[in-house]
């Protein structure tokens, strides 16, 4: 049996033990996820989607974390002298290992449901059924008091510096404090994409806190 799977805008013909690289997912490494979005069915019937099969799934165990090959990208501006800059980008994808086909039964299974981290936070929902509504998420409280006045930073309006607030950032001295691994986790949380880093924030929050 095989299916035809979309996650990530892409489409992935798979079967039971296939390993592929998929866009990055919110799961850890060793988490068993389920893929429900099924274009097609293959084996001895073939069922086709409209879009997707109902009831049908894929699902996996994630193998681990990686990152793709690196793309370069060489800008060169004619009759601009010193202009020249290489960009280069690695994309974030997750390794998964294929280990069951369902033709039918998938909505039900309990199984995490595979999402990428770019739409939802890393806290995922396990799959249930549609009649089931998510409880609504308490209101993040506000800034505490003595905070700073984040939109002093480059960029930073008033709806980035309430993202901020929600995730627990309120003085100048706690992004002056930030290691490279904070930056990669406030980018990836808050969906900065190399903002804090071509904004300088850092810099920027200790020359702040130091006044």
């Amino acid at each position: 049996m095989f299916a035809v799977m979309k996650t990530g805008g892409k489409q992935y013909k798979v079967q039971s033990g296939d390993t592929l690289r998929v866009e990055r997912l919110a799961a850890d490494a060793g988490e068993k996820v389920q893929f429900n979005d099924i274009l097609m069915i293959g084996g001895d019937n073939l069922t086709v989607g409209a879009p997707f099969v109902a009831g049908a799934a894929v699902q996996a165990e994630v193998i681990d974390q990686v990152k793709g090959d690196k793309v370069i990208h060489f800008v060169k501006r004619r009759r601009k002298h010193g202009s020249q800059r290489t960009k280069g980008h690695r994309q974030k994808l997750t390794l998964v290992r294929v280990t069951d086909i369902l033709a039918s039964g998938g909505d039900s299974t309990g199984m995490k449901v595979a999402i990428g981290t770019g739409s939802v936070p890393a806290t995922v929902q396990a799959a249930a059924p549609k009649a089931e509504k998510k409880a609504a998420a308490p209101k993040a409280a506000p800034a505490a008091a003595g905070g700073d006045d984040l939109k002093e930073l480059s960029g930073v309006g008033p709806a980035l510096e309430k993202k901020l607030h929600d995730a627990g950032i309120t003085t100048y001295a706690q992004i002056a404090a930030w290691s490279e691994a904070d930056v990669e986790k406030f980018g990836e949380l808050l969906s900065f994409k190399g903002r804090i880093e071509r904004e300088g924030w850092i810099e920027q929050a200790k020359a702040l806190a130091a006044k």
